[in-house]
């Protein structure tokens, strides 16, 4: 039998620390596997010019990594698929790569639980009231006001609007179901029976801004819902009521909340924004109704060994001729953030 060729068939492009944390010894070694049934091996590099990838097939890529124009398809004659470990394809995806009959795949789907907990974290946390009280008692000097941090209330019965049945949505609208919660559902996309297959009321954006006491926004990234919250849609949710990002803040008018939050109105917990990271001096940073995190929502461990999962998984399915799950094609773009 013949040795092994040295050349790369499957390269990740993936830091260590990254590699690490989405592949585990099992789903690596699946990856060495492919690379040999192709004809050569796997390498882990940092950056594209790092090797010679002429013979490479397959290429595995993470976030930071740089589009892949006419110059840089040059350099890879032979690649046949992209498997993206993370959502988002608009980094690096081009309209030459898509004119070279290149598929890509990516793994948004092992996102949206871990989005979708935090989402209910945030809710749970604006309900009972837990930013007010935990900025007053750790920047005051006292003891705190009940009657200024505002009503606290259960998951229970309480009317809570999701904006978009996305994965991650639809992740989120089966958490706050299990807790009991009043779920109305706002996509344009969706007809009533599918939304009660949900466990969802549908209903018109004016309508769930009015009704809910959270928002909570899983919409996808389209020109059409650019600042989809805006001034005017705040203006309708209820005083005290709570608005919940861990989407994109394409979708919510960021100085508008802001102007919301500084005069007490609303609440808000957010891991998205339009600078990241946010100024030193952001507003953000002090007003006492908001709890912010730093886009880490889909940051567990869990969640990255899933990624890392589904990436295994096509690129296993691609070596053998099988059909790909997650493929993005070139029109599924525009949804893209």
């Amino acid at each position: 039998m013949s040795a092994q060729r040295s050349v790369p068939t499957v390269v990740a492009v993936v830091s260590e620390e990254l590699f690490t944390e989405f592949f585990s010894d099992e789903d690596a070694e699946r990856l060495r596997a492919v690379a040999a049934r192709l004809g050569g091996t796997f390498l882990r590099v940092d950056r594209l010019t790092d090797a010679e990838l002429a013979e490479a097939r397959i290429v595995i890529t993470s976030w930071g990594i740089g589009p892949f124009d006419a110059a840089v398809l040059a350099s890879l004659p032979a690649l046949a698929l992209i498997a993206h470990t993370g959502a988002t394809i608009k980094p690096f995806a081009t309209d030459a790569l898509f004119d070279r009959g290149i598929l890509v795949t990516q793994a948004g789907a092992g996102m949206a639980r871990p989005v979708a907990e935090v989402s209910l974290t945030f809710t749970l946390a604006l309900l009972h009231r837990v930013p007010e009280m935990h900025n007053a008692l750790r920047c005051g000097d006292g003891w705190y006001d009940a009657d200024a941090v505002g009503v606290q209330r259960e998951i229970l019965g309480t009317p809570i609007a999701v904006i978009g049945a996305s994965r991650t949505g639809r992740a989120y609208l089966e958490l706050i179901r299990a807790l009991g919660a009043e779920a109305l559902l706002v996509d344009p996309t969706i007809d009533a029976d599918a939304a009660a297959a949900l466990g969802a009321e549908l209903v018109p954006l004016d309508e769930a801004l009015r009704r809910a006491q959270i928002v909570a926004v899983h919409a996808p990234t389209l020109p059409e819902t650019h600042h989809l919250i805006g001034r005017r849609e705040l203006a309708l949710m209820r005083d005290g009521a709570g608005l919940v990002n861990t989407a994109r803040s394409w979708l919510v008018d960021e100085a508008a909340l802001i102007e919301e939050l500084q005069r007490g109105r609303l609440s808000a917990a957010i891991d998205v924004f339009d600078e990241e990271p946010f100024a030193a001096d952001s507003p953000f940073r002090t007003l006492p109704g908001a709890l912010v995190t730093p886009h880490r929502a889909a940051g567990t461990s869990q969640g990255r060994r899933r990624q890392g999962r589904i990436v295994a998984d096509e690129v296993e399915a691609f070596a053998a001729g099988r059909p790909l799950a997650h493929t993005v094609s070139r029109d599924q773009l525009s949804s893209m953030a």
